[in-house]
């Protein structure tokens, strides 16, 4: 199957982002990619953190997740739609959220079809603080409860986003049954990525033995942040398949079942855990 990272740098004007993301969309489907995934935050890197509460929208409804829906069944591929703020609670009535509420990080997967499929809501929260830079998603995110995987076309495919990436034990709990390929938009930093992006997610790969998809947010942003980019495709030893350092594009590769199950034979890493 020929699957696709869309790597963005997203402005705080969601609908020129809206814009982008279905040009890419539609570019990988133009190269025969079958499943798709678009970066954490693609709809929107806002110059307030908070300004993503302003556009959080209901469960299943809203302008943004209709937008997904559509480019799915458009294009008949399975899109996996990076994050987007999605109201929790109470206020998921409604559309929007009030500027001390919190939201929660959602990643939505649209069949070929265009209906939901499945959706998870980002586990671990980010914060860092060097001196110089300083984050906490805390102040305006809900974490999530649990882990999600979903049959995507015969392959099983489990969902995270950036900041899990650190946490191995989300991974090993979706390896029960093993996923094929793990997904994980992003927006790292320039700061973080550098040092670990590329070896946390090949880490990843080698330890679950699976094929892994990591769009990113990849250069200067309008809001004056800076994300590592570099989106890629890992295959289940390891090796980098496809990488775009920086700037709007799509990253392409095969995955292949004969791959995957050649790696667990011939190590069966993953027969031998004992935890």
């Amino acid at each position: 199957m020929k699957i696709a990272a869309l790597q963005m740098v997203s402005t705080p004007d969601v609908a020129r982002n809206l814009d982008v993301a279905a040009r890419l969309v539609a570019e990988a489907a133009g190269a025969g990619a079958q499943l798709a995934a678009l970066p954490e935050y693609f709809c929107l890197l806002a110059r307030d953190d908070r300004d993503k509460l302003a556009i959080a929208e209901a469960p299943g409804a809203g302008p943004i997740q209709q937008t997904l829906a559509a480019l799915a069944g458009r294009h008949g591929l399975w899109l996996i739609g990076g994050t987007l703020p999605i109201v929790a609670g109470a206020a998921a009535a409604g559309a929007g959220a009030g500027r001390g509420a919190r939201v929660r990080n959602r990643c939505c997967v649209y069949a070929p079809d265009g209906r939901e499929a499945a959706h998870y809501d980002k586990l671990h929260l980010f914060a860092f603080d060097n001196g110089r830079e300083s984050y906490d998603e805390g102040r305006t995110l809900l974490a999530g409860a649990e882990p999600v995987a979903l049959d995507c076309a015969g392959w099983r495919v489990g969902l995270s986003i950036c900041y899990d990436l650190r946490f191995p034990e989300l991974y090993r709990a979706l390896m029960r049954p093993p996923c094929d390929l793990i997904v994980v938009p992003s927006a790292f930093t320039h700061t973080t990525g550098r040092a670990h992006w590329e070896l946390l997610l090949r880490a990843r790969a080698v330890e679950n033995q699976c094929y892994v998809l990591a769009p990113a947010q990849g250069g200067a942003h309008e809001n004056g942040r800076r994300t590592w980019g570099h989106s890629l495709v890992a295959d289940p030893w390891g090796e980098v398949l496809a990488c775009r350092a920086e700037g709007e594009g799509v990253v392409l590769a095969e995955i292949d079942r004969a791959r995957l199950d050649e790696v667990r034979r011939q190590l069966p890493a993953l027969a031998h855990r004992r935890l």
